[in-house]
């Protein structure tokens, strides 16, 4: 295939990987307001996040497992229809826990996007071509990271639309994928007897959802040493024993745990898991940090995090390009665990009233790390697999990157929430009789608060609180991502290959075999 083939079969769906990011970047600055209108607190504002992660993180292994398995064509086609289904009731919810289910569903047809978009990918393009076209997926990555934000701010700053018109805002993106995609993506299926383990797909869901759940309430609703938390962290340990029991016994297992012999792709799942930690960190509370303690409106709040987001397009498009020329692709992913790691310190350090320069600088720094680590971590792992195991690799190492940010957003919010309670107290006592008499009053109380209604004394305490806050999760997450830089030093770099696989996985993608490919590529 030329690179014009390439990139028209690629158009519809790069288009359905931007409607994907989008339903998680356009919320984030709405996020504030929305849950203030819905009279939500600081555990819904997280769960908005959470549950779409949580669908999305349970569900990528099964979509993977499905893509070797079925037509990768109309699983993205139906990955498309779930999400517009979500979207359209979301935009109708009338209270959080409504909202919140609304985001299940859409995470379920974002967690389809999100694994077949690389299943696809790699179905069609050689391992040493592929950091060309990463760098591509990479790019739409940010520009719906960069763009969506924005967007949801200016909607939900148009007193005629408003926040629910940032679920509406999608649905048309995804009908013209929907379109796109059947016009241009052509990958015949072979077809074969199949059983999907339905049983380990349930095991998994439950495993971490009841995870989630006990992070998310331990603390605030009961203490992290309780009974509540024995229990939970007990049947999430049985269940997750259950589906690797289920695992092992199942004809076409969901996660095939061979997969996990080779260690590069167990190294690579394992960094996945921690980098998901910092990068869902870094994309959710940044709104709260913008909107609640420098004051600025959604719209601008999205403007605010573009070198973050100028650093990932940046890197990832680079290296992707330098990794098609040289083939050469551990030093990135090493690189970019440096740079994440101290992105995150130095964001550890903000405060409400920080110079813009100093956390410009410091996201531009976590941007550039993430670009480096995201899609390379999926390249390396898809260069050890053979064709007909590259739906479950590819999506092993998404579910990974999801669950961490599952975990990540749903434990840092929590710590976000009793961090922030803390300085507003300390901020208050500060105050002296003023501080004491606003705590009896109760102005200081739960809830996101509406800063334009807090009065001047309790609004700076606010500020600080969560410019102190959010620096807080940022700290807390910088360990993670040394955890992830020291993963991927053990990782051993195999050469990329210049074929997709055995010639059954090239069939199925429409290609010629890989011999023909190579003697195409040398005449070339």
């Amino acid at each position: 295939m030329t690179h014009r083939q390439i990139m028209k079969a690629l158009s519809g769906l790069l288009l359905g990987m931007f409607v994907a990011m989008l339903s998680s970047t356009i919320v984030s600055n709405a996020l504030p307001q929305m849950i203030n209108d819905l009279g939500g607190g600081q555990s819904a504002y997280t769960w908005v996040v959470t549950a779409a992660l949580l669908a999305m993180t349970a569900t990528t292994p099964l979509w993977g497992k499905l893509a070797d398995l079925f037509s990768k064509k109309l699983l993205v086609q139906i990955s498309l229809l779930i999400y517009i289904a979500g979207s359209v009731v979301a935009g109708l919810a009338q209270s959080t826990g409504m909202l919140i289910a609304c985001r299940v569903v859409q995470g379920i047809g974002v967690g389809g996007l999100t694994a077949l978009s690389q299943v696809i990918m790699a179905a069609m393009i050689a391992p040493r071509e592929r950091g060309r076209y990463s760098g591509y997926l990479g790019a739409t990555f940010a520009v719906a990271t960069v763009g969506g934000p924005v967007l949801g701010g200016l909607v939900t700053d148009t007193d005629w639309l408003g926040w629910r018109w940032c679920f509406y805002i999608g649905v048309p993106f995804a009908a013209i994928a929907l379109v796109v995609l059947q016009r241009t993506l052509d990958l015949p299926v072979i077809k074969r007897r199949v059983k999907v383990d339905w049983t380990g797909a349930v095991l998994l869901s439950a495993a971490v959802s009841l995870l989630l759940i006990w992070v998310t309430f331990a603390g605030d609703r009961y203490d992290w040493i309780s009974w509540h938390t024995a229990a939970m962290v007990a049947g999430s340990v049985l269940l997750g024993a259950a589906f690797l029991v289920t695992e092992t016994r199942a004809s076409e297992p969901i996660i095939p745990l061979r997969l996990f012999r080779n260690r590069t792709i167990a190294l690579s799942s394992l960094a996945s898991l921690f980098v998901g930690v910092a990068m869902f960190a870094g994309t959710v509370f940044f709104s709260q940090y913008f909107q609640l303690a420098r004051g600025l409106s959604p719209t601008m709040s999205g403007l605010m995090t573009i070198p973050m987001i100028a650093g990932l397009f940046l890197s990832s498009t680079v290296s992707g390009w330098i990794i098609t020329r040289t083939g050469r692709w551990k030093v990135w992913l090493v690189g970019g665990g440096v740079l994440l790691t101290a992105g995150l310190s130095l964001l550890g350090g903000i405060r409400y009233d920080t110079e813009y320069w100093q956390l410009a600088a410091s996201m531009a720094v976590m941007g550039l790390g993430l670009g480096m680590m995201m899609q390379n971590l999926v390249l390396c792992t898809q260069n050890q697999v053979s064709a007909r195991d590259l739906g479950a690799a590819s999506s092993m190492v998404v579910f990974f990157r999801s669950l961490g940010g599952a975990i990540g957003v749903s434990a840092l919010g929590a710590v976000l929430a009793t961090r922030v309670g803390g300085h507003v107290e300390d901020g208050l006592a500060e105050l002296g009789p003023e501080g004491t008499a606003l705590v009896q009053s109760g102005a200081g109380g739960g809830g996101i608060p509406d800063m334009a209604a807090l009065p001047e004394p309790l609004r700076t305490v606010t500020e600080a609180a969560y410019g102190h806050g959010v620096a807080d999760v940022f700290l807390y997450s910088a360990p993670f991502a040394l955890v992830a830089l020291v993963v991927t030093l053990f990782i051993k770099e195999v050469a990329l290959k210049n074929d997709t696989g055995d010639d059954s996985g090239d069939r199925e993608a429409g290609l010629p075999s890989g011999a023909a490919r190579e003697t195409a590529a040398r005449g070339s």
